[in-house]
């Protein structure tokens, strides 16, 4: 598979080789060995979600409080969305940067969010279905919630109406209410770990 960085450090897409015969085709989705390589440490699943979605459904921001931190591997199983993250780390150099990804079912590319680094998704189809691969268990309170419309953040969705909300979702703070509210991991948080590509500069 091609693992390649994105424009938020530590977060990358990951694209897997298709092998196709008469009956059809195979690829993996998931290969942790190649994964740790590229991140520097291990990724250990310990908890797999799945969200199905009705078209121009947006879902997050989200992220979750470090600690317990956690790092998501985001794959789409069925229909196709617009997959962003964004950097939420206080003092990144790529501090509300983000990164766009087309995520369907048949190219099977996966993202990998790391902690701190907030995710969300519009979906493209009806019946869009996602699966999250989660380096930490839900813990209640946890999570952070960001304004995916946040005229700060200026995220370019692409939809042409409206799009389908939670509630907690549409009254989530924006990123300025969320680091002045402390809500936010630390860059240089010393239990942050350093992706390969920093490593070797």
């Amino acid at each position: 598979m091609l693992i390649e960085p994105t424009a938020v450090p530590g977060a990358y897409v990951v694209t897997p080789h298709r092998h196709g015969d008469r009956r059809g085709d195979f690829f993996e989705g998931l290969r942790a060995d190649a994964l740790e390589e590229v991140i520097g440490h291990p990724f250990v699943p310990r908890q797999i979600n799945y969200s199905a979605s009705r078209g121009n459904t947006l879902r997050g921001l989200h992220g979750v409080a470090t600690p317990p931190g956690q790092a998501k591997y985001v794959s789409c199983v069925r229909g196709a969305l617009r997959d962003i993250v964004v950097d939420l780390r206080i003092g990144s150099p790529a501090f509300g940067r983000h990164q766009v990804t087309e995520l369907d079912a048949h190219s099977g590319r996966s993202v990998y969010v790391p902690e701190g680094v907030g995710h969300g998704f519009l979906t493209l189809t009806d019946d869009t279905c996602v699966c999250y691969v989660l380096s930490t268990t839900y813990v209640p309170g946890t999570q952070i919630d960001i304004d995916p419309l946040d005229r700060q953040l200026a995220l370019p969705w692409g939809f042409t109406r409206p799009p389908l909300m939670s509630d907690k979702d549409a009254r989530a703070p924006s990123l300025a209410g969320a680091v002045a509210a402390g809500l936010l991991a630390r860059w240089d948080d010393p239990a942050r770990i350093t992706p390969r590509e920093e490593r070797t500069r």
